[in-house]
């Protein structure tokens, strides 16, 4: 393991910062946080070391950058060793009025030309702002790279004066997204509780608060109104893992 022995002058004072925080996450074992430290701490040092003169000192630096590289990458490969295992888990903890997690920023990262198919299972997609969630998350899906063809919804059925609204929000995505060669096969259950997104690629998310974790907004003028990354969010957890056999909802 890689120690975080830089000297503490003024150019340095960050990347040292950092990276004596990527050691201690890496002592601890959670590998994915650490790595993104190191990776922030390396660019860091190699801007240090582009504005040092002193021949010792770029000697010096030069080393820890290399030390510091050969650990994350020993990281990454473990990590996606992990993923190929089926042994992933990665845990993102939104708090209170947070903003900067929209759909795309959360789930870009697994998405790509493989996708062809999504399982959504969410008991709560009845309200307005809850099918405007869906029909956001579904705009995301059917952008570049993906190529999804088929979007499983199973969600329970709103039994109040919300019911007809709820079938015919859900019957206008479904034809939108036929109108983009998308099939959205819908499915209620009065038992469901868990709230969980799977990609045919392997992923699977699990948000505690399922696409119903932003804020309402302030107004309809503010910020975050329409780009999401700018919405507070309720406090909620998302769970991430990888499995080489997604199951099927």
């Amino acid at each position: 393991m890689a120690k975080s022995g830089l000297g503490l002058d003024s150019e340095s004072i960050a990347a040292s910062t950092v990276l004596k925080r990527a050691v201690e996450l890496d002592s601890e074992s959670r590998y994915q946080q650490a790595l993104v430290c190191y990776q922030e701490g390396i660019d860091l040092l190699l801007q240090v070391l582009r504005g040092t003169k002193d021949d010792r000192k770029k000697c010096h630096l030069r080393k820890k950058i290399s030390d510091y590289m050969d650990r994350a990458e020993n990281i990454k490969k473990y990590l996606d060793q992990e993923k190929e295992d089926g042994k992933y888990h990665k845990q993102i903890k939104i708090e209170a009025n947070a903003t900067g997690f929209s759909y795309e920023s959360l789930f870009q990262e697994y998405l790509n030309e493989t996708v062809t198919e999504v399982w959504i299972e969410d008991p709560y997609i009845r309200h307005t702002h809850q099918l405007y969630n869906l029909l956001r998350f579904c705009e995301m899906l059917i952008k570049r790279p993906c190529k999804v063809k088929t979007i499983h919804l199973l969600t329970s059925l709103d039994e109040g004066n919300g019911k007809e609204q709820q079938i015919s929000g859900l019957r206008e995505i479904k034809e939108s997204l036929r109108n983009h060669g998308v099939l959205l096969e819908l499915e209620y259950s009065s038992a469901i509780h868990d709230r969980e997104i799977r990609f045919n690629n392997g992923w699977i998310i699990k948000i505690g608060r399922g696409l119903d974790y932003f804020k309402k907004p302030q107004s309809r003028f503010s910020l975050g109104y329409c780009d999401f990354d700018l919405r507070p969010c309720h406090e909620t957890t998302v769970d991430i893992f990888h499995n080489k056999h997604t199951k099927k909802i």
